[in-house]
């Protein structure tokens, strides 16, 4: 009830009484727009912003994963910045019904009308690419501890595409189990929140005989793992796809640690 909403209506009576409607239910402004048409643009223009700072933030993270600088630690500086900057975080991946889906619209309807979205298009190619990206540092891992993931049993610990919750939509980590099954290793997969499509039903039966980790969902079961309980199933790599782990424990314990970009 806190959160604005953008109003548009075929008629400006119709904008009106919904708008009046909306402000006896909402302590929040209600900010109308000319048409229907500019209403749906606002939401298709937020989503693509999100996607295309997310896919700036996941470039750095590919080109500070060459240049061996931290993109966390980067772009935790950059936010001390109190203006012209806003903090996005990088990732193995975009998911849900919006951020993924919404620019196609938009790219879709200009190009039907004569216009192409170069930009849109490219962050969308750049964060399609984040699973991918994902299991070529799990490879790299695996190779400097002398094994190769077609002989690797993997857990991979996530689903959903957002935190404590069962949401699947455009999830990318069913876009890295298919890559890591088409590399024939050994995968588990387990989500607290979706048992059906999981293939181990505890995080135990998950990690026990597992060689490497792979958390591509940030539930809170998963990032209050330590490298004391990883060792005790005696994992070897661990690859953060969410970034929420300590790399700097995970390091000092012995546990070869990745993040996207760190």
């Amino acid at each position: 009830e806190k959160i604005p909403r953008v109003l548009g209506a075929t008629t400006p009576e119709a904008r009106e009484r919904a708008a009046t409607f909306y402000t006896s239910i909402l302590r929040a402004p209600i900010h109308q727009m000319q048409t229907i048409k500019e209403a749906e643009a606002v939401k298709m223009v937020e989503n693509s912003f999100r996607d295309v700072n997310i896919a700036f933030v996941n470039e750095l993270a590919m080109s500070f994963t060459k240049l061996h600088i931290d993109v966390v630690n980067v772009l935790e500086g950059a936010a001390t910045k109190p203006f012209g900057f806003m903090l996005h975080s990088p990732g193995c991946g975009v998911g849900g019904h919006c951020i993924p889906v919404d620019p196609y619209y938009l790219i879709r309807y200009a190009k039907k009308n004569g216009f192409t979205h170069r930009f849109l298009s490219l962050a969308r190619e750049i964060n399609n690419g984040m699973p991918a990206f994902t299991v070529s540092i799990l490879e790299e891992e695996l190779q400097k501890q002398g094994l190769k993931l077609k002989d690797t049993t993997v857990a991979l610990l996530g689903l959903s595409y957002k935190a404590n919750m069962s949401d699947l939509r455009e999830s990318p980590a069913l876009e890295i189990a298919k890559l890591l099954n088409a590399k024939a290793s050994r995968l588990r997969s387990f989500d607290p929140y979706i048992h059906e499509h999981s293939t181990a039903m505890t995080l135990s039966e998950a990690l026990r005989g597992a060689d490497a980790v792979v958390i591509a969902t940030a539930h809170d079961v998963f990032t209050s793992l330590s490298p004391t309980i990883l060792k005790e199933y005696g994992i070897k790599v661990v690859i953060d796809g969410r970034n929420c782990l300590s790399k700097d424990a995970f390091e000092a314990a012995g546990v070869a640690y990745r993040g996207i970009g760190r």
